[in-house]
């Protein structure tokens, strides 16, 4: 890859569409911006069809993802299932650093990288557990998050009993959302309640996503 090639892959607008945000919360997601190039071409963290927009595509779906969450004022740690490059858990610890964030990533390297990154990023709010989805204890987890990871129905499969009563897990969907909750069997919705928590538009095109929250109610 040639250098004028690699600088249009480095494209960062994230200053000019979030002016709100804080220069230390800025500097902190450029950094984290920057850590997912250094490592993408070892790990696979995104696919090279988005590296060119990362900062529309990842970091800014993220940030308006994670903001619509934080409306909902969740004070239980929260879980990022399935975290691998740690979009959204990374975003969220950035963006509330009162909030205790937990990666959860069973892939040795990419928990390597997560623990990097929280390092690097100096985020004492987040830690990486190297461990599947699976194996956390039942009834541990109150406050849930994944980009990702599976589908809605597969991954309310996966930690029915992982999340305990009136626990909230948040999915960041695309329009596929209202698929993807009509397919979810009608003996799962004994123990889930499905919402949708709001939708937002990216800054640049007219892509719309999605946070549809489940709810443990048995």
């Amino acid at each position: 890859m040639n250098q004028e090639v690699k600088n249009q892959s480095r494209v960062w607008r994230i200053d000019t569409w979030f002016p709100d945000l804080s220069d230390g919360v800025r500097e902190k997601l450029r950094t984290y911006f920057d850590e997912l190039h250094k490592f993408n071409s070892v790990l696979n963290l995104i696919s090279a069809r988005s590296a060119s927009d990362l900062d529309l595509v990842h970091i800014s779906d993220s940030i308006l993802g994670c903001q619509l969450i934080l409306e909902q004022r969740p004070t239980a740690p929260a879980f990022d299932f399935g975290s691998g490059n740690g979009l959204p858990g990374v975003i969220l610890g950035i963006l509330d650093p009162t909030l205790s964030v937990v990666l959860i990533e069973s892939d040795g390297r990419k928990a390597e990288f997560l623990k990097h990154v929280v390092a690097r990023l100096q985020l004492k709010n987040v830690s990486v557990r190297n461990m599947r989805v699976e194996d956390l204890p039942p009834d541990s987890v109150k406050f849930a998050v994944s980009r990702g990871f599976a589908s809605i129905q597969k991954a309310l499969s996966i930690t029915r009993k992982i999340l305990a009563m009136d626990g909230m897990y948040f999915h960041f969907k695309s329009e596929s959302w209202v698929r993807e909750v009509a397919e979810i069997p009608s003996q799962m919705c004994r123990f889930w309640l499905p919402t949708l928590v709001g939708g937002y538009s990216l800054p640049h095109g007219d892509t719309r996503l999605f946070i549809v929250g489940t709810k443990k109610i048995r």
